[in-house]
């Protein structure tokens, strides 16, 4: 087991609302959030000296502390890779906590993605960066692959060629997605449920990924506290442990889909973050009770099951249709709607679902939850958690 197990715990959760038009600025957003979290746990801004974010957040911590009222801090760190840094603001949090370079640290996230910037849409400010990501995607956009649904969808079909899988198949997954967030006061896609001949008719974006295999885009803001296990059992809520925090990026790794490799039909990024999870937390993908997995793309939480060791390669449209996913199954999956249907916030909102479903208050509360899985973003560098009662 990691010297990390173990020495860190969730503390507090807490969101905006999500919807298309917040009307309020990136920097509000983060505030709310990150107050919304210390309410949670129980704790003030003047408990605070630590924030962790991505590189992507527009708002530097300096600003979130002013806003929010955090007059000091001894640690301060922000994630690289978009989506992948979800899980990888809590692991830094933790290791801060751990080490005792911070006793309260708070990782947020929070962005206008829909009224504001579109992380969906051609950015050919991507291409112009003078630095070594611009050089990456020069190599790429001149073919047409400048969105994250064309990257994704070359991997797809590969996937599909390789193992039999299908439209069908994927669309499994939004269906599945979008029933948890019909029941989720929460969801923008509350009381929206889908069919699967409604993911079928919706249009292509990338062939083969249809509209309702692409993930939302979101305005909004999640925040999580992380503290010391001795410190969580004194406050307000439950405490949940981090029983391992893992960070991964597989050979001839690039940003969004790694053109170069042999195979291109599998997330190693995502296998050597579950190797260490697995390895960290003594634990094995047949204790996981709950499973939070990074939705942005249909495709990719099939192969992430089976990178994640829950099935075999190729096996995982059959692990989908065995019913192993849903509630009352095998290893239920997003139970809040996920990205497809609650909403994208790069993964944050995952990881407050699971914390709640280990208090036991999440809104479609799965029985007898005491381990939870979660990922990041996949396709890039990537990260994850075990999150534990």
């Amino acid at each position: 087991m990691s010297a990390l197990s173990g020495r860190a715990a969730i503390a507090g959760i807490g969101a905006t609302d999500f919807s298309k038009d917040s009307g309020r600025s990136e920097l509000r957003l983060a505030a709310e959030a990150v107050t919304a979290a210390l309410d949670d746990a129980g704790l003030s801004p003047s408990d605070v000296d630590g924030l962790t974010s991505f590189t992507m957040d527009t708002n530097i911590e300096v600003a979130v502390a002013r806003a929010v009222g955090i007059p000091n801090l001894t640690f301060f760190s922000r994630i690289h890779y978009g989506g992948g840094a979800a899980a990888a603001t809590v692991h830094q949090a933790a290791m801060a906590v751990a080490t005792r370079a911070a006793d309260v640290v708070v990782a947020y996230r929070a962005f206008n993605e829909r009224s504001g910037q579109r992380y969906g849409q051609v950015n050919t400010g991507l291409v112009q960066q003078v630095n070594s990501s611009g050089t990456d995607n020069a190599f790429s956009y001149p073919h047409g692959l400048s969105t994250p649904a064309a990257f994704v969808a070359m991997v797809a079909q590969r996937y599909m060629h390789e193992y039999g899988a299908t439209s069908e198949d994927f669309g499994a997954v939004a269906v599945l997605d979008r029933a948890r967030a019909a029941t989720n006061p929460a969801a923008f896609f509350h009381g929206k449920p889908i069919t699967l001949e409604d993911h079928q008719n919706s249009r292509f974006i990338a062939e083969p990924l249809h509209l309702l295999d692409c993930c939302q885009e979101s305005d909004g803001g999640v925040a999580i506290v992380v503290t010391s296990p001795e410190r969580a059992r004194d406050l307000k809520r439950p405490p949940v442990t981090i029983a391992a925090a893992a960070q991964g990026s597989a050979q001839d790794q690039f940003i969004m889909t790694s053109y170069y490799r042999d195979d291109l039909a599998g997330l190693p990024e995502m296998k050597l973050v579950g190797d260490q999870l697995w390895r960290h937390s003594g634990l094995s993908p047949d204790d996981v009770d709950c499973a939070v997995l990074y939705d942005h793309f249909t495709p990719y939480v099939l192969m992430q099951l089976e990178e994640l060791g829950f099935c075999g390669r190729g096996e995982a449209k059959d692990f989908v249709a065995s019913g192993a996913l849903d509630l009352d199954g095998r290893m239920p999956l997003n139970p809040h709607g996920g990205q497809l249907g609650e909403a994208y916030i790069h993964g944050m909102n995952g990881i407050a679902e699971g914390v709640r479903q280990l208090r036991g208050d999440a809104v479609n509360q799965v029985a007898d939850v005491d381990t939870v899985l979660v990922t990041a973003g996949t396709g890039v560098p990537t990260s994850g958690l075990v999150l534990t009662r």
